[in-house]
């Protein structure tokens, strides 16, 4: 089953743009598209603001789905907008990624742990458009564990 997932992007940010920072307000951090990310059992993506962040982190890796950030153009009336703007590592296409929670899968060989939703906040109306954050409800992505160390690809 999760073989037939595709992986449309990967992204790292060695910073973080929201997190921590309801007081201050954001910060623009860069946001890296990668062909390939080296995904370390317990610690996340090299090069990932989350990568070995604390024991046991329930986001190590985030997820979000293509069809849902194309349902959210559809719904806010974007014409465009670049799908690393939600702050998700890995786009996929062909799975509800809320039937992972709770779950272990593989994708591409590698085996991750799908811990909760990636709930949307009030800053993704500031990121995508007003009104972002609610239409993400339900579906803003998922949050992992990575089980085993490997590479993970964009699909040709």
């Amino acid at each position: 089953m999760s073989e037939l997932v595709q992986v449309v992007a990967i992204y790292i940010s060695p910073g973080h743009s929201y997190f921590g920072r309801h007081e201050t307000g954001a910060l623009f951090q860069e946001r890296f598209s990668v062909k390939e990310v080296e995904c370390v059992a317990g610690c996340g993506l090299v090069g990932d603001r989350f990568f070995g962040y604390k024991k046991d982190y329930k986001g190590q890796v985030t997820f979000f789905s293509i069809e849902v950030f194309e349902r959210l153009l559809h719904v806010l009336r974007l014409g465009e907008a670049d799908p690393s703007a939600v702050r998700r590592n890995v786009l996929t296409r062909g799975i509800d990624l809320n039937t992972w929670i709770g779950k272990v899968f593989s994708i591409q060989g590698l085996q991750f742990e799908g811990v909760e939703e990636c709930r949307p906040c009030y800053w993704m109306d500031a990121a995508l458009a007003p009104g972002a954050c609610a239409a993400m409800r339900g579906h803003g992505g998922l949050r992992a564990r990575v089980l085993t160390s490997g590479v993970l690809r964009v699909d040709a």
